[in-house]
């Protein structure tokens, strides 16, 4: 039989070293390999029961297939303490077979056990254990859940020492891990902790969106925010200002950053908790981001070029930065020296010169911009043009020689020379130095597992500006339904649509006399340029997302 810890580095749940690590804990306290490594966070139980069904062929019984808790008898002879310890869920029972979902069914004592006390032979499925115990107390206590917080009884927010002794309780600390277990496991890129008056709210953004997660009870929010600050060095007993902080996690095999904002609100501190998977910069594939092939042609010719400013604009969480990354990674070689000033500095590149932006100690991007300069690079990375001194000095360096890249939050692509004028940057200065702007958002990509083919709807034709009533036959695309797979969503995974503004010797005649956004926009159209709601348009016709998903994260031209 192929050992566990094999399966699960065969299917890239964790490294060989995981196993290494988890082994020596092995031999200290005696416990099973899968537990171990669920202890530590490097899988889920989920992965486990997984690599448990590959290794043994016992037949596994998720909680999305349990029989209605009306229909699950309680067995008198058994009590609730037994079956909880065990994690043991009966499911039917009739004179010589009992059928049970065990956590651990390889569990041969209590098998026997069950067998001798009830004189029937017992059929053993795999199940989650936070599944099981769940499904238990919904059937021995249909009025009120246990929850094990419960026990850290009345807690009082104003003192530090108790707060500091109730995060370190194990009910708070598996709380906790677990939120963050969860967070990965589904793929979010932020954990929102949010106390109001009556609950403690938890969300996750997963592909852009906020979705509420099953909340704890409100009155341990003091516990699980303290927790969260300890975990991040922040100061607990600093309630009235906002504090910034950052955790490093392994967790499910992955080595996580995790950014922590702490915000007072009226019913307590919220906190939100930024995601960054270190191994995620592997994915930094410019070809894969989601351009089409003229746009990708085009970007490409400009990316090349050796001197100039390339602008990438959109709002917060449009996935700028990834599309820098993903340039530095193509244009990253031993002859380029490479800077950054970022803030912060959200992954790590190979062979590329990282400055983290620090405004208490003076370090800001027009400082550290200036400053690069005489370190010789050939390109340039500003996280942000935020001002005209930073803006003054990106042109200087673009001037001297130098291939700059930022960012700017403009609605589109040629607004970004209008957003330039309004920070007070001389009309020559942009017209001599800017080579092109892409604008983009991020829309969700429709889950394979359960999209369902449909007419375009007369209404979206027309909000992508195409007259319904010239067409014969309305094109078929596809409507995201909900599934497993997909958490319900219709959705898994995000892919960019864009929006590119090339610089041409007209625009920058036109520069000169300070245009309008519409007056640029419309030589840009002239000249070919598809804008975002059409590169949309094109990836709804190829089945990669929604009409809906489109017209969500773009407005109306």
């Amino acid at each position: 039989m192929k050992k566990i810890g094999e399966i699960l580095v065969d299917k890239g749940k964790v490294e060989k070293t995981d196993i290494d690590r988890a082994l020596i804990l092995q031999k200290d306290n005696g416990q099973k390999l899968g537990k171990i490594l669920l202890s530590l966070g490097y899988i889920t139980e989920k992965d486990l029961i997984e690599a448990l069904v590959e290794q043994t062929g016992i037949k596994a019984i998720h909680g999305d297939n349990f029989p209605e808790i009306e229909k699950l008898n309680k067995i008198e002879d058994l009590s609730i303490d037994f079956l909880m310890e065990k994690a043991i869920l009966p499911l039917k029972r009739d004179e010589t077979v009992l059928e049970v979902i065990m956590a651990d069914p390889f569990d041969f004592e209590t098998i026997a056990s069950l067998e001798t006390l009830l004189n029937v032979e017992v059929i053993p499925y795999l199940g989650i254990e936070s599944e099981i115990i769940d499904a238990l107390k919904k059937v021995y206590f249909p009025e009120q859940a246990i929850d094990e917080t419960a026990s850290l009884g009345e807690i009082d927010e104003d003192n530090i020492e108790q707060l500091k002794d109730l995060a370190s309780e194990a009910p708070v600390i598996r709380l906790v891990n677990q939120m963050i277990s969860r967070a990965v496991e589904m793929k979010a890129s932020d954990i929102h902790v949010e106390p109001f008056e009556k609950v403690l709210r938890i969300r996750f953004r997963i592909d852009g969106v906020l979705h509420d997660i099953e909340t704890p009870p409100r009155a341990i929010a003091p516990a699980v925010i303290s927790r969260i600050k300890i975990m991040s060095k922040l100061d607990i007993a600093e309630k009235r200002i906002p504090q910034d902080g950052r955790i490093n996690l392994r967790v499910l095999g992955k080595e996580i950053d995790l950014r922590v904002s702490t915000v007072p609100t009226l019913y307590g501190e919220s906190v939100v908790m930024r995601i960054l998977d270190k191994g995620s910069i592997k994915l930094f594939d410019l070809g894969k981001l989601g351009f089409p092939p003229d746009t990708y042609r085009q970007f490409e010719k400009l990316i090349k070029k050796p001197h100039g400013i390339i602008l990438v604009t959109g709002p917060t969480g449009s996935g700028k930065t990834t599309t820098l990354y993903a340039v530095l990674n193509r244009l990253n070689s031993p002859e380029k020296k490479i800077i950054t000033v970022e803030d912060p500095v959200e992954y790590q590149l190979d062979g590329v010169n990282q400055i983290h932006v620090n405004p208490n100690v003076g370090l800001t991007f027009a400082s550290g911009l200036r400053t690069i300069l005489r370190q010789d690079p050939d390109i340039i990375l500003v996280g942000e043009i935020r001002d005209r001194e930073t803006a003054e000095i990106a042109i200087q360096a673009s001037l001297t020689g130098h291939l700059v890249l930022s960012t700017l939050h403009t609605n589109d692509a040629c607004g970004a020379v209008t957003r330039l004028l309004d920070m007070g940057v001389e009309d020559y200065l942009i017209s001599s130095t800017l080579i092109g702007v892409l604008a983009q958002r991020l829309v969700r990509v429709v889950c394979k597992n359960c999209r369902k083919k449909v007419s375009f709807k007369k209404e979206h034709l027309r909000d992508f500006g195409i007259d319904p009533d010239r067409l014969g036959e309305f094109p078929e695309v596809y409507s995201a339904m909900g599934c497993k797979e997909c958490n319900n969503t219709g959705y898994i995974g995000r892919i960019a649509i864009f929006e590119l503004f090339l610089i041409d010797e007209n625009v920058r005649k036109m520069i000169l006399e300070k245009p309008d956004t519409p007056k640029l926009k419309a030589y840009a159209r002239k000249m070919g340029m598809r804008n975002l709601r059409e590169d949309g348009f094109l990836k709804v016709i190829q089945g990669i997302t929604t009409p809906e998903e489109v017209l969500r994260v773009t407005q109306e031209e």
